[in-house]
């Protein structure tokens, strides 16, 4: 299997030294090397790589975030940002608050091979999901969307088969009606009623594609995903005379996803989160208690005691019924702002956010035993168990999240040393 080739786009020599030899050694390739936007364009082009890395602050005409965009837009190649902490609290917070985005300077590599992973991973779903969508749109275009036009005041001319179909209104009892009377929708990313879009698209003269999230509530009252766009309608002198409105039902492309985003961060057999999305999720803390004096943070490490036993007396099918009600178990156990995750086998972390010192996260601790002392019945069997806790919290200033989970396992088999059924504080 051909290395996978990653363009880097940096003007730092240092930073650029440093991330070649690490990528190298990580068995990637490294196609290029460039401090230019414009150079970097070219490249992309020319070397066609898997991924390219790019400081997000670039100097020269054109930034980082715009290079990025034609980049990801044009030739859609998947982007990592490379920041500066101090960047990340005071610029582009749009272009770095989605999760796996970035690497912080200076790159480890550990962190940037995670990275890295993540960002061709996202982008391989994101390219499935397109080629789906793509191959359902040849289905639907062949029978056809909803269209619906307006005049110039916004009221509706004209609805097709579909456009019926789909809103529960028929034509004759819509004609004339304002196009809000008839397609209500909401954005449902900020809970709000979207006004007039025909008016909106004439005042402009462009198009407005719909929402990402935008659902149509149907003459019944039913709620319907639909995604597509709105144009203004010219005539040869380039006037303005109307709208359409053409959409479809997106409701499959949503669950599948939804799916994807399942699979990608959250386990299979408990639906806790994995330890993707634990280690996002308390990288994201980590940047929080940052930003905010005296926040205060902490991690557990959970090892069950003599899971092996129960899953070796009563089949591997009662212990991953036992697993999935002992995740129950832990939610219970915490606040709505928490996260507990399974890290595989019988393993779990939990992440306690916003604590006041350590005490809170020994009562956490103290209140999961309790409750996995309580008996589980299974097809008949009472089954109970204990845990040995590992605790760290943020007092140590760690900066990476692998740091603080080593910390917390290595408190973890201190319990176990101990005697299980305990906790230990790193």
């Amino acid at each position: 299997m051909l290395a996978r080739k990653i363009l880097v786009v940096e003007d730092e020599k240092i930073i650029t030294s440093n991330i070649r030899k690490s990528l190298q050694k990580l068995g990637y390739s490294v196609s290029e090397i460039t401090k230019s936007g414009k150079e970097a364009i070219k490249k992309v082009a020319e070397t066609h790589p898997h991924l390219v890395l790019i400081d997000i602050c670039l100097a020269g005409e054109i930034d980082g975030v715009h290079v990025a965009d034609i980049i990801q837009n044009h030739f859609h190649v998947p982007v990592v940002y490379l920041t500066e902490c101090l960047e990340y609290k005071t610029l582009h917070k749009n272009q770095l608050s989605e999760p796996f985005s970035y690497i912080v300077k200076p790159v480890i590599e550990r962190d940037l091979h995670f990275a890295i992973e993540m960002a061709l991973y996202k982008h391989q779903s994101k390219k499935i999901l397109y080629e789906e969508k793509q191959r359902l749109a040849t289905i639907i275009n062949s029978m056809g969307c909803a269209v619906i036009v307006t005049y110039t005041n916004g009221s509706i001319q004209m609805m097709n088969p579909i456009a019926e179909r789909i809103t529960g209104w028929k034509q004759s009892e819509a004609f004339g009606k304002n196009l809000v009377e008839v397609v209500n929708l909401v954005d449902k990313d900020v809970g709000e009623t979207i006004e007039n879009l025909a008016t909106d698209v004439m005042e402009a003269g462009e198009i407005f594609n719909l929402p990402e999230n935008c659902t149509l509530i149907t003459k019944d009252g039913r709620e319907i995903a639909i995604g597509d766009n709105v144009s203004p309608i010219r005539d040869r002198d380039g006037n303005i005379t109307g709208a359409v409105l053409i959409f479809q039902d997106i409701t499959k492309r949503k669950q599948t996803e939804a799916q994807l985003i399942r699979n990608a961060f959250y386990d299979g057999l408990t639906a806790l989160p994995n330890r993707v999305l634990f280690l996002d999720r308390l990288r994201q803390t980590i940047e929080r208690s940052k930003r905010r004096s005296n926040y205060y943070f902490a991690v557990l490490f959970l090892d069950l005691d003599g899971f092996k036993e129960i899953n070796d007396r009563f089949g591997h099918g009662i212990g991953d019924d036992f697993l999935i009600a002992i995740a129950r178990r832990l939610e219970s156990c915490l606040r709505g702002g928490d996260t507990v995750a399974r890290f595989g086998g019988d393993e779990f972390t939990v992440l306690l956010e916003d604590i006041k010192d350590i005490t809170d996260a020994i009562n956490v601790a103290k209140r999961i035993q309790d409750s996995l002392r309580l008996p589980v019945n299974l097809n008949g069997y009472q089954l109970s168990t204990t845990a040995s806790i590992g605790i760290t919290w943020n007092f140590t200033n760690h900066d990476e999240p692998a740091t603080l989970l080593r910390d917390a396992d290595i408190a973890m088999y201190r319990a176990k040393r101990q005697g299980k059924a305990t906790y230990a504080i790193f």
